[in-house]
């Protein structure tokens, strides 16, 4: 199994779970095409650690990229930054800025 992990991306793990929903139990051609037209934000940063997993797989571990499935893909959830709007009469409110890490787990298809 082959790993590729991108920490502290700028996107909700909320939003980002369901990029990543998406592509769970797909070859890696067909999980790049998923993510190609989904039009949602994370689906780039998903599609990038796609690829890394799918480099990291050919060029460090000499498996073939047709034969790949994404076993495992999940995010989890950063630090939040934190920052303040101001808003009427003196008070202000906090605004949540979240992160997510994303991991994909890309393995050889099981001959059945």
């Amino acid at each position: 199994m082959v790993d590729a992990t991108a920490k502290y991306v700028r996107v909700s793990p909320r939003k980002a779970r369901l990029v990543v929903d998406l592509i769970r139990g797909k070859s890696v051609q067909e999980a790049d095409s998923i993510l190609m037209l989904t039009p949602r934000g994370a689906s780039p940063e998903v599609r990038k650690v796609l690829k890394s997993a799918l480099a990291n797989a050919e060029n460090n571990h000499d498996m073939d990229g047709d034969e790949l499935i994404v076993a495992r893909a999940f995010v989890n959830e950063g630090p939040t930054l934190r920052r303040f709007r101001p808003r009427a009469m003196g008070r202000a409110t906090r605004i949540r800025k979240r992160t997510s890490h994303i991991t994909i787990s890309l393995d050889e298809r099981k001959e059945s």
